[in-house]
């Protein structure tokens, strides 16, 4: 369901987005390459896996990398808690599962409450924009970016080497 504040008309959606916490801070993601969140599961650490892996998580047999979102994002490094969520998402090559604080909800953005990164700031490493929501600015970020060429490869490599999709596993994106 998206929500649309009450008492205004409909008006046209240009995207929908999912909204999850790090923090204080919020952050979007377009919720067409957003498969589901769920509660924070038990995570395998993963051998020879660049820093941005925290591990894997086996999801119904398919072994899925988790990144390290607070590290990505620039915010203190904490323990995980039980309160915190893994959204499955879809990414340049592969699925991904993002470690978040919380998964607030699906909110529409449309050309009257977004704007494009290039209006920010031209070439913005890891956002596509915000939304001017009425408590404060949402960061959209581009899961086609979050990960660097040298860290998919080094996914893949961590991935094969291990015994991990060994087991009748299937490995997301492979």
């Amino acid at each position: 369901m998206v929500d649309q504040p009450a008492g205004t008309r409909p008006r046209a959606i240009d995207q929908a987005m999912v909204i999850f916490a790090l923090d204080d801070r919020r952050y979007a993601l377009p919720l067409d390459r957003v498969q589901r969140s769920i509660r924070a599961v038990a995570i395998t650490p993963l051998p020879r896996a660049p820093a941005i892996v925290i591990g894997i998580i086996d999801l119904g047999g398919v072994v899925i990398p988790v990144i390290d979102t607070r590290g990505r994002f620039n915010h203190p490094q904490r323990d995980i808690r039980t309160s915190d969520h893994l959204i499955i998402a879809t990414a340049a090559k592969r699925t991904i599962a993002l470690l978040v604080d919380e998964t607030i909800g699906v909110l529409a953005a449309s050309s009257d409450n977004r704007t494009l990164a290039d209006a920010i700031v031209p070439r913005l490493e890891l956002v596509d924009g915000a939304i001017q929501a009425k408590d404060g600015l949402i960061l959209i970020h581009d899961l086609e970016r979050l990960l660097s060429l040298d860290e998919e490869t080094a996914i893949d490599h961590a991935l094969k080497s291990s015994s991990i999709a060994g087991d009748g596993s299937e490995v997301a994106g492979q």
